[in-house]
């Protein structure tokens, strides 16, 4: 150890000397100059990174032991129940109570009455019988009327319906009487002693029959057949027959189809025409109607389009002769804005066959001598745009241009001091059909709204100007027509709606017979009908499922206007009733 601490001590001392000896050698080294030639740039040099756990390797450090666990399960008796859950219920809405049958009537001013009785009944699982009537009567009373004003409308309709797996076929019957008066005479013209002996009564009567049969995945795909037979209580009488069918069958990607049809009428009236100083001859006429409709139809993703044409043969049975027609059958449409905007066009035209029946449902106070015959349809041109405003406002415009040749127009009756018929038509209280050739351009506009679930409001107008081949009036033919209406549910229990309509001014002329001078020559007055506007309101409280109140007003401006020229109107009707809902 002692030789250890003499070896230490003179290594110190040697390492010592040169210091000593700088220190007493003191030497002056003088100045000298450096040049950096070079920017510094330090740079950080690798370094080893500790590690977090070092590895030892001294025998010293203890190895860990491997401890293995176990559990001892002993079972612990437990009170606790869970509770149940249980599921949020939702309010059901009990589904409406259906009923198969309901009858309604109702009683007001005017002696005004109506019934209405609808049952359907479910025959067996594909098979139902529908049974209707309805009724509408007055006991009239219009004031200033000289002559008896009552009507009465009744009307029952029974029908059969099955369906099966690819087809379905039904038959129907109805049966119509109407009463009516012919009441408008001309103010100031017949005394009271001529009033008093006009029978103006006139009782019309009908019977219908028809079938139809509609067949799925077929190249046949309906027919349908339909027979009348109309006549009144002057010895007038018409029976119609119409035939349809149509078949359709697929082309690459469009469907080629075509109709046909056949339609057939044919009367009598005992009476001459109204213009004739005597009654010794009546009037006959008998038309017939044969014509196929082929079509293609195409539809692409926005675009429909049917080019088609009619080819129709008319027949006057009674005159013995014919003339084929050729009419067009085109019609698109294109959506430009999915269902916002939609144009829509077409040419199409028809022979339309016109009927005693159909002239008395347009015009109750026709006289019983009318000229039937069809109208010639040339063509009628329109192009317009529908669709979605909003999605709840629609709209449609539509403008037209029409030619017509033989156009049927109500025109008043000649006073006529020469007959001695039995009823009283021919004192200028009735309506013949006066044809002529009218072109027409017209305008349509209308809008939907359905405000919420609980109301709908319409409103819609059209604008006529005609030109005829007469340069007469089109007579009775308003250049404006409008109408609204509406209908609220309030609540549950109460409902209301309400209609609105305006007609503008008409024109229609009266004339008098003169014995031995033309048609043309009688003397003549010009009859300007004003334009009118007519409200009529309703009002209903359900007192239950089965039983509901109602209050209607009709006329509510209380204006006895003229529908017909001398034919004045009954003034504010309000009428009152109930409806009963049941299973019978």
């Amino acid at each position: 150890m002692y030789k250890s601490i003499k070896i230490g001590m003179g290594l110190a001392m040697l390492m010592m000397a040169p210091w000593a000896m700088s220190q007493e050698e003191t030497k002056d080294l003088g100045t000298e100059t450096v040049t950096v030639t070079k920017a510094y740039t330090p740079t950080v040099s690798d370094a080893f990174k500790i590690k977090s756990m070092p590895n030892l390797n001294d025998s010293i450090v203890l190895q860990k032991k491997k401890i293995n666990y176990s559990i001892f399960s002993v079972p612990v008796a437990s009170t606790f129940t869970p509770s149940k859950g249980t599921a949020s219920r939702v309010e059901r809405v009990p589904p409406p109570e259906l009923f198969n049958t309901y009858a309604s009537a109702g009683a007001g001013n005017y002696g005004n009455a109506t019934a209405e009785f609808y049952t359907t009944r479910e025959v067996d699982r594909d098979a139902t019988f529908d049974l209707g009537f309805n009724h509408n009567s007055s006991r009239g009373s219009i004031e200033g009327v000289q002559l008896d004003n009552i009507f009465a409308d009744s009307r029952l309709d029974a029908s059969f319906k099955k369906r099966d797996r690819d087809l379905d076929w039904g038959a129907d019957i109805a049966l119509q009487h109407q009463l009516y008066n012919w009441y408008g005479l001309p103010d100031g013209v017949y005394d009271e002693a001529t009033v008093n002996g006009i029978n103006e009564r006139q009782n019309y009567f009908m019977g219908e029959v028809g079938g139809h049969i509609n067949v799925e995945e077929s190249f046949f795909k309906r027919l349908d057949l339909k027979y009348r037979r109309f006549w009144d209580s002057v010895k007038s009488g018409e029976n119609r027959a119409i035939f349809n069918t149509s078949f359709e069958a697929p082309l690459n990607d469009e469907v080629f189809a075509i109709g046909a049809k056949v339609d057939y009428v044919a009367g009598n009236f005992e009476n001459a025409s109204v213009n004739s100083p005597t009654n010794d001859q009546g009037i006959s006429y008998s038309q017939l109607q044969v014509g196929i409709s082929p079509v293609l139809m195409m539809r692409r993703d926005d675009l429909s389009l049917n080019l088609g044409v009619n080819l129709l043969y008319g027949m006057n049975l009674e005159a013995s002769e014919g003339n084929f027609y050729i009419y067009p059958a085109v019609k698109a449409s294109y959506r430009l804005l999915d269902e916002t905007v939609i144009a829509y066009g077409g040419v199409e035209g028809e022979l339309r066959q016109n009927s005693y029946y159909g002239f008395v449902k347009d015009n109750t106070f026709v006289s019983p001598t009318l000229t039937i015959a069809p109208t010639d349809s040339q063509y009628n041109a329109y192009i317009g745009l529908k669709g979605q405003l909003l999605p709840n406002l629609s709209y449609n415009i539509k403008g037209s241009y029409t030619a017509e040749n033989n156009t049927p127009l109500f025109k008043l009756n000649a006073q006529n001091n020469f007959r001695d018929d039995e009823k009283g038509y021919y004192f200028g209280n009735s309506f013949e059909v006066f044809y002529d050739d009218i072109k027409t351009i017209g305008i349509f506009g209308e809008l939907n709204v359905d405000v919420n679930r609980n109301f709908t409001l319409g409103i819609n107008a059209e604008v006529y100007d005609y030109n005829t081949e007469t340069d007469n009036p089109a007579w009775n033919l308003p250049n404006l027509k409008g109408s609204l209406f509406m209908d609220y549910q309030i609540g549950e229990k109460w409902f209301a709606g309400a209609n609105l309509f305006y007609v503008g001014e008409r024109e229609d002329f009266s004339t008098v017979v003169v014995q031995n001078v033309p048609v043309s020559e009688y003397p003549a007055t010009l009859i300007n009908l004003d334009s009118f506007f007519d409200a009529n309101a309703h009002l209903g409280y359900r007192v239950d499922n089965q039983l509901s109140i109602f209050l209607k007003a009709a006329n509510i401006a209380n204006n006895n206007y003229q529908l017909w020229a001398n034919y004045p109107v009954q003034g504010l009707q309000v009428l009152a009733g109930a409806t009963y809902k049941f299973d019978l």
